[in-house]
């Protein structure tokens, strides 16, 4: 019943907020803050106290968070400097507005987009939409624009389908193009709007700023629709954004439940080692970006980190080849129209638990001391996991794992919650799955 399925109900309400990366980021820091972390900021010099906890958040799309063990310098234990890291992705697929987001036609009032990640483009049609994102405004400082988030919070837009009487094929499977049938529908012209800057003064309107002062924008069309418990007894959630924000919720509350006593794995978070956890932008474009995982934007805090504590980097060097690293991103679920899609039996079903992801080709990180070391913390905390693989004829997609583990060589598992519609825009998981996920994180980090 949904009543069991607390961590599916406090996801449902966190991808409300969700709506853009700089949404999922602020939600989280206001979760961060709630359990007692600290904010710091990259560009100063940091003073950590053993036992403390903190984030920081470098580009308003990621955002890294730990907990610092109160035996750090403590080199008579054996666990000392274990590093244990989660990571996950802010970003999911999406339409991203334009700079010059007017476009007109004969009285219709379009918003000009492009497409950003891989959605599955038909299940954006005929759906109430709205916008959110980030405003770059005029300041003093020519390098320190101002920056406000911003949230419509409302349907301002769709994408109406072409009548099938126009579209005989439609059933058949009609491409779409992405420059004209992908641009959301926001209004019809009249004598009150300026068909060559409405869109500029819906924003300026909505963010309470004169016109003239907004020098950029980097917004996106999501979808509005709420989530939902579907099924005779409420089983499954179906819901928008759950790529990848059922990883990143996970990782903020597995963090936060280590950091002290907690009734999920009756242990408090751990003594010696340094827990961190990582949400990346720019995953679903391929991670090669300044905030994404092909970065050295992760090594980059662990150094901060160990100064901190007068550690040199040969030191973090040595740790990270004893730590452990999750790659934490949704997994596919088994399609009970296409089961031939998958792999006859290293498949999972919703309510199976948690993925284990595995590729002996590496398009998932695959060693089996890692896999074997975590299948026993699963058994010892009755975690539900089952093994995934792959059907030999089909790639797959790709993940963190691979790239962060090049960059940090340490053991890595990727796992995840199984889901179907991966890149729909709206999605369906299991709702016990969410419970899973979240135990595994903070045992994982106790």
């Amino acid at each position: 019943m949904v009543a069991k399925n607390n961590g599916a109900k406090r996801l449902a309400d966190f991808v409300k907020k969700a709506v853009s990366p700089y949404h999922t980021v602020e939600e989280s820091g206001k979760l961060l803050e709630a359990a007692g972390y600290k904010a710091l900021q990259l560009n100063e010099d940091w003073e950590i106290e053993q036992g403390g906890k903190y984030y920081v958040i470098p580009f308003k799309t990621s955002l890294f968070a730990f907990n610092v063990p109160a035996k750090h310098n403590d080199s008579s234990d054996k666990k000392n400097g274990s590093i244990h890291i989660a990571a996950a992705h802010t970003d999911f697929p999406c339409l991203h507005i334009k700079p010059v987001a007017e476009f007109e036609q004969r009285g219709y009032l379009r918003v000009n987009t492009e497409i950003y990640g891989g959605p599955i483009l038909n299940t954006w049609l005929d759906r109430p939409l709205s916008i959110a994102g980030r405003v770059l405004l005029k300041s003093d400082d020519i390098y320190a624009p101002r920056e406000v988030l911003v949230d419509f919070k409302r349907s301002v837009l769709t994408i109406p389908n072409l009548a099938i009487h126009y579209n005989h094929e439609v059933n058949d499977g009609v491409r779409l193009s992405k420059q004209n049938d992908m641009l959301p529908l926001l209004g019809m012209l009249n004598g009150k709007l300026d068909k060559n800057s409405y869109f500029m003064d819906m924003l300026a309107k909505e963010i309470k700023e004169k016109k003239e002062n907004i020098l950029d924008f980097d917004l996106i069309v999501y979808n509005a629709e709420k989530p939902v418990f579907v099924g005779m007894d409420g089983e499954m959630l179906s819901s928008p954004r759950l790529d990848n924000i059922t990883s990143c919720l996970a990782l903020v509350e597995g963090l936060t439940d280590s950091s002290g006593n907690n009734e999920k794995t009756g242990r408090s978070g751990g003594e010696t080692g340094l827990n961190v956890i990582a949400l990346f932008d720019n995953e679903e474009i391929g991670s090669e970006t300044k905030q994404g995982a092909d970065s050295e934007l992760l090594r980059v805090i662990l150094k901060k980190i160990y100064r901190s504590f007068g550690k040199d980097e040969i030191s973090l060097d040595m740790d990270i080849r004893k730590g452990f690293l999750l790659s934490v991103d949704v997994a596919h679920a088994l399609h009970p129209a296409k089961c031939e899609k998958y792999d006859p039996v290293n498949n999972m079903r919703m309510g199976d638990g948690v993925t284990l992801k595995l590729s002996a080709n590496q398009r998932y990180t695959y060693d089996g001391v890692a896999v074997a070391s975590l299948q026993q913390l699963c058994d010892k905390y009755g975690i539900k996991y089952k093994k995934f693989v792959n059907n030999s004829d089909m790639s797959g997609g790709g993940t963190l794992g691979p790239i962060i583990s090049s960059h940090l060589p340490m053991y890595t598992v990727d796992i995840g919650v199984p889901i179907l519609a991966m890149h729909s825009a709206r999605e369906l998981m299991g709702a016990s799955d969410q419970d899973e996920l979240v135990k595994l994180i903070t045992a994982f980090f106790s």
